[in-house]
């Protein structure tokens, strides 16, 4: 397995999830991002296999 974290602000993150979903990446854990104020923290994970 491979695993990736990147922040979006709100409106950005469905955007950026479909754009990673096509390259193999699959969220397994979204989360407010505290450390800002505002947004999101996004975990992806694939499989070695599908790059």
């Amino acid at each position: 397995m491979e695993y990736k974290v990147e922040t979006y602000k709100v409106n950005e993150a469905e955007l950026q999830m479909n754009l990673l979903a096509k390259q193999g990446w699959k969220v397994i854990t979204v989360s407010p991002n505290i450390a800002q104020g505002y947004g999101v923290v996004v975990t992806y994970e694939r499989e070695l296999d599908k790059i």
